[in-house]
């Protein structure tokens, strides 16, 4: 494992300080990619460190290159846990992915993709922290505390991102009917509709400057990344509820 940015050296979790001075929580991303779902917990007041088992040079907080597991049970090994306030985890389930799991039957596939979404619950547990565990529409066994849309946030993408929420509690908000289809082809006919496919390369999928657009996501221009992203607005919601809901203080650097 290397450590391309270092951690913030950092107080206990309710008392790291901004420049003023101020008290902002900190977050710990697992499963990180290039931070889609940090950015939007950054909007919202806390202080992110990330960590993905690739190189993510596009991450824009810092981040440890390894696996998140591993990180995360060396982190309450040491005690460093307890410098989180929280932590959001993306786990790979590309075995139960809605977008998946179909092709994988008819193509004779599946059963190759690690699932590690139990672990991951597993190890969160033990931190006694709260966090939420992400997972697109699928069959990935999560409890769906919270079912969030590109549509509710007036994104170009519709984006399904299911939500176990854990340690807290928070509202659901009500899904908002869609506007229209997602552009592009399907079965040999084009779609024409208000919302980009943020997923796959063919069938008049958007360009990157599209993605970047419809999804909230300046900072990285690799469609692999943009593709797997969840949008920053869904985390900022996140965030501010479970701020909300902990009376935790956040005042912006």
């Amino acid at each position: 494992m290397t450590q391309r940015r270092a951690f913030g050296e950092g107080l206990p979790a309710h008392a790291t300080r901004t420049r003023r001075g101020r008290l902002r929580p900190r977050l710990l991303d697992l499963f990180s990619c290039a931070g889609g779902a940090a950015m939007g917990y950054a909007r919202a007041g806390f202080l992110v460190d990330g960590c993905d088992i690739a190189d993510r040079p596009n991450y824009p907080f810092p981040y440890h290159q390894g696996d998140a597991l591993e990180r995360l049970a060396a982190l309450i090994a040491s005690g460093e846990i307890e410098r989180y306030a929280f932590v959001h985890a993306s786990p790979p389930c590309q075995d139960k992915c809605a977008l998946t799991v179909g092709t994988n039957q008819s193509q004779g596939w599946g059963g190759t993709h690690e699932d590690l979404v139990a672990p991951t619950r597993d190890l969160l547990d033990r931190t006694g922290l709260p966090y939420v565990i992400e997972q697109p529409n699928g069959r990935a066994e999560i409890r769906k505390d919270l079912m969030l849309c590109g549509e509710m946030f007036g994104l170009g993408v519709i984006r399904h991102r299911n939500f176990e929420v854990s340690g807290w509690t928070s509202s659901r908000p009500v899904h908002v009917p869609h506007r229209g289809r997602v552009r592009g082809w399907r079965h040999g006919q084009y779609f024409d509709g208000p919302y980009v496919a943020a997923y796959g390369n063919g069938g008049g999928k958007p360009s990157i400057p599209e993605l970047q657009e419809a999804m909230g996501i300046t900072w990285t221009d690799v469609r692999e990344e943009l593709t797997e992203a969840i949008p920053p607005a869904y985390t900022e919601w996140i965030g501010r509820a479970f701020l909300a809901a902990s009376a935790l203080e956040v005042v912006a650097a």
